[in-house]
């Protein structure tokens, strides 16, 4: 019957059950029903508009740049593997439902103190003055097999126990007498899960790497962004060094005409001096535009995990500017909640958070164990496979923190707020997702 019971709950988990939020969402973006150049393209979610919108630029350069980033960059690498730490941690949670095995063996000599009072009258080591172990000690040492038992019950050679264990006969054995033992088994401790609370922390784990997969999408994201956006800032301060280059030559004639209308008298000097300073402006101009290009092809180097000057032969030459998309592919805004990675993360750590409660609920419930050990002593090791020389133990067990409720009911309403925190936490996610696309 109870068997029946713990089975039956077994099947159970305590805490709150996840439910994914459902934000209400307007059917469409207000700011964005306009005709012909302000009209947006309503593609559904998946399309390679959306997965590769970089290519809508048409410009093979930029794809480039934009496939290297995403081996290359290392804030992606880490993102990469913060996904393959949560994995990790996801199998170390989920070996909690599986009993735990250790195998052991070892050898111990050891000999006892021959000034050991002995507590059982007649023939004791030490002040009694026997020197000597009680009669038939010697004898049951020297059969072998099984003979030597006692130095593990008085801490002084089984490798099982940790610290030493006093005990009447003293830290190493019978007194006066020289002991082996030969050791191997293994032993085995099983909590049952049977109010879900491992279960629980194994869906936390899980949404943890779900979390971690959107956190290297978001990264990735921002960081193609961030590449398109250096890319056209570069070409377009080419663009202006090339126009001031142009206008720089184009005045320069100017002055020479002027300077020479002024030497036959037909011009001022003022217009000698204008046309000087306009030279002048446009010479100061082209070293800040120089400068500023030589670092917007640093922030791209960088942004490809490369080194500062890597782009430089690559990039030197000046291109024209990539086509802009006659529409942007934006959607509706039910879309934002599958394709955003941000807010996809949000959710999942919102998931997190809510197992993280049925985690700690569990403590206020009693945790059931079973715990067990088989093996082999001997003082002969070539009596060690013996079947007489085997030792088990089997011992279930419960264990309830009555007194300890206050600590656990207080742990529950941290894991309370905590889920109440991923919650608000991802509802900004979503409202910064709409104002990003509004804007």
């Amino acid at each position: 019957m109870g068997l029946t019971v713990l089975l039956l709950a077994g099947g159970c988990a305590v805490g709150p059950g996840y439910q994914k939020p459902k934000p209400k969402l307007a059917a469409a973006y207000a700011d964005t029903a306009g005709s012909g150049d302000q009209a947006v393209s309503r593609v559904e979610p998946g399309t390679e508009a959306l997965r590769q919108w970089w290519l809508v630029f048409n410009d093979p350069e930029l794809n480039s740049l934009i496939d290297r980033a995403a081996r290359g960059n290392r804030d992606v690498q880490r993102a990469v593997s913060r996904i393959r730490e949560a994995r990790a941690r996801r199998e170390m949670v989920g070996a909690g439902l599986g009993p735990e095995v250790d195998l052991s063996a070892g050898y111990n000599r050891g000999r006892g103190s021959e000034n050991v009072q002995l507590p059982f009258g007649g023939g004791g080591g030490g002040a009694s003055g026997g020197g000597g172990p009680p009669a038939g000690a010697k004898a049951e040492h020297a059969a072998g097999g099984n003979g030597a038992a006692d130095p593990p019950a008085d801490g002084g050679g089984s490798s099982r126990g940790g610290a030493a264990a006093v005990s009447p006969f003293g830290l190493g054995g019978l007194p006066g007498v020289t002991t082996n033992l030969y050791q191997v088994g293994f032993d085995a401790s099983w909590e049952i899960d049977v109010f879900g609370g491992t279960r629980r922390a194994i869906e936390a784990a899980e949404a943890g790497v779900e979390a971690a997969e959107e956190g290297r999408r978001s990264v990735l994201v921002s960081l193609l962004a961030e590449v398109a956006g250096a890319y056209l800032e570069l070409r377009t301060i080419q663009e202006r060094l090339h126009i001031a280059q142009e206008n720089l030559a184009a005045q320069r004639k100017a002055l020479g005409v002027v300077e020479a209308k002024a030497k036959a008298g037909f011009a001022t000097d003022l217009a000698v001096a204008q046309e000087q300073a306009q030279v002048a402006t446009t010479e100061a101009a082209i070293p800040a535009l120089e400068s500023a290009e030589q670092g917007s092809r640093h922030a791209l180097a960088f942004l490809l995990g490369d080194a500062p000057n890597a782009l430089d032969a690559e990039l030197a030459a000046r291109a024209d500017l990539p086509d802009l998309p006659p529409t942007v592919p934006i959607g509706v805004p039910s879309d934002l909640l599958r394709r955003r990675p941000d807010i996809r993360r949000a959710e999942r750590e919102l998931a997190q958070a809510t197992a993280g409660v049925g985690v700690a609920t569990a403590d206020l419930f009693p945790s059931f164990s079973l715990t067990g050990m088989f093996g082999f002593d001997s003082s002969d090791v070539k009596h060690l496979a013996e079947w007489s020389s085997r030792y088990y133990s089997i011992a279930p067990g419960i264990h309830w923190p009555i007194l300890d409720w206050g600590r656990i009911r207080a742990n529950v309403r941290v894991r309370t707020e905590q889920q109440q925190q991923a919650f608000l936490v991802y509802q900004q996610a979503v409202s910064q997702a709409l104002k990003d696309v509004a804007d």
